[in-house]
């Protein structure tokens, strides 16, 4: 083994020192998609982390299917969308992604503009709740 190493070639085992997988993309997607729902103190941060952007790209794909929208018109439609906003609201509180990565996967600009529309939506949420009791 050492004198392979010394040979080199050591490119295709690079992958397994530095990841966590070692196989087919079909099967390591299909792994993750089962380990969001299952992630636990055991898990690393890169295992979390990919867990988590497959669970969060699942809630993308399932909200613009309940609002009939493509790809395409989540990016026509403005920053603020009041539907973006919606989308924006259950991935913070159902994923660990963050807002910088919520701002750039729904087209809504900075970070810091998805965190005041959603302190903002949440204020206005709150008054509504308020004023019907």
């Amino acid at each position: 083994m050492t004198r392979r190493q010394q040979e080199g070639g050591g490119e295709e085992w690079a992958a397994i020192r530095r990841g966590w997988f070692f196989g087919a993309d079909a099967l390591k997607q299909e792994l993750l998609a089962q380990a969001s729902e299952r992630v636990g103190a055991q898990h690393y941060g890169a295992e979390r982390q990919e867990s988590g952007e497959v669970k969060a790209e699942r809630m993308v794909r399932e909200e613009l299917q309940k609002r009939r929208w493509t790809e395409e018109e989540l990016a026509r439609r403005r920053k603020g969308d009041p539907g973006k906003v919606r989308i924006a609201r259950r991935l913070r509180r159902e994923t660990t992604m963050t807002l910088g990565w919520i701002a750039q996967r729904l087209n809504m600009g900075v970070w810091t503009h998805v965190s005041n529309l959603l302190r903002a939506d949440w204020s206005s949420r709150r008054r509504e709740r308020e004023c019907q009791k």
